[in-house]
């Protein structure tokens, strides 16, 4: 008797496999993470107790992993909107650039004195735009000639990164603060600082949770979420269907372009007040696709999940604090999107033990001419 490892499609999963195997992936990436932290002569569990108090553990530490979650949200949604549809953005960092380079635009050239209502909602519709249009850069071609999307969208993350540097360090522009020795953006006006809601905790935090809210709604309760998760399934069916492919992914790669921007707005008036090309290149648009697969691509499950990755970044300089080198923080966060990564394929299939004969092994490993002659 031989017992064999049959890979058979999961069908319909419930809740308990949907959201079951991605909490224990997460489980098996912290045990992972403890071994590897014991191996190195680190105490896990004060590693882990170290993390919690940083980062969740009093108003404080709170406050500040919510302000850190924040752009997390925002990219990860971005990243989200695309998966639902199979389309994968990986320009969100540079959609960000674009976001906080049009808003700070705005922040400055109107006049200073205007109602903050007025002026942040300019920045954010002015900076989602800004998004918006730097993404048909890559949903365009994708949308008439198929072009490979991973590929347009991460190239024009670097165009991004080089212009807002050239705007502050390699010319005398709008952005540019003419007074300072060293070469910096200028300062916002009051008008143009999102009012803080606790420390660090701007309202960003509250734009980022609507959006999500937003977001998940729309894909989940009507017509063009439906017809973007048909395509996802099956983009055939979908034309057959009637449903425009093309317009769609236009239309998804934009929505995508703009929360990734209001990410970049939330950051440029929030945090840094100004257009800082140091402070805002921090790789936040590339988590925000960690957070999306962790989430599996569900809007609601985006913003949990990217305060956790939030808290564990936070925990950084603390863990310095006692011996362990910050390259842990990110050494967890890899091993979660890798451990969540493979997970995803127990979401879909099942593994079973299946036990064969001797006799039934033979008659499966039986050649076609072998059979033939039998017949005759």
């Amino acid at each position: 008797m031989t017992v064999r490892l049959h890979v058979v499609p999961r069908g319909f999963a419930g809740p308990t496999v949907r959201f079951g195997i991605p909490f224990a992936a997460l489980v098996v990436a912290l045990m992972i993470g403890a071994i590897l932290l014991g191996v190195s002569g680190s105490d896990p569990l004060e590693a882990y107790r170290t993390m919690f108090n940083a980062s969740l553990n009093g108003w404080n530490p709170l406050t500040r992993t919510l302000a850190l979650a924040t752009p997390l949200v925002l990219t990860g949604l971005a990243a989200a909107v695309a998966f639902q549809m199979r389309v994968y953005n990986i320009g969100a960092e540079g959609q960000l650039y674009l976001g906080a380079i049009a808003a700070s635009w705005i922040g400055l050239f109107l006049p200073a004195d205007i109602p903050a209502v007025l002026m942040l909602a300019a920045m954010v519709g002015f900076g989602a735009l800004a998004g918006a249009a730097w993404a048909m850069f890559a949903a365009i071609p994708k949308a008439l000639f198929n072009a490979d999307e991973i590929i347009t969208t991460l190239m024009l993350n670097f165009v991004a990164l080089s212009l807002m540097n050239y705007l502050i360090f390699g010319s005398r522009s709008f952005w540019r603060e003419p007074q300072r020795p060293f070469p910096s953006g200028k300062r916002l006006p009051e008008s143009a600082i999102m009012p803080e809601l606790s420390g660090r905790l701007h309202f960003g935090f509250i734009i980022a949770v609507v959006c999500a809210v937003g977001l998940w709604w729309v894909l989940r309760r009507t017509t063009w979420g439906f017809e973007i998760r048909t395509i996802g399934d099956s983009p055939t069916s979908a034309r057959y269907a009637g449903i425009s492919v093309r317009t769609k992914t236009i239309a998804v790669l934009g929505i995508s372009g703009a929360l990734a921007a209001i990410a970049g707005v939330s950051e440029v008036s929030g945090v840094t007040k100004g257009l800082e090309p140091n402070a805002l290149a921090t790789d936040i648009g590339y988590t925000g696709i960690i957070v999306a697969v962790v989430a599996r691509s569900n809007p609601l499950g985006v913003v949990p999940v990217a305060t956790f990755l939030a808290a564990i970044a936070t925990s950084g300089s603390r863990l310095q604090g006692i011996g362990i080198e910050v390259e842990v923080v990110y050494l967890l966060q890899g091993l979660i999107f890798l451990t969540v990564t493979a997970g995803e394929f127990f979401v879909t299939n099942k593994v079973e033990l299946t036990s064969t004969d001797a006799d039934e092994l033979l008659n499966e490993n039986a050649t076609p001419d072998a059979e033939m002659t039998g017949a005759k």
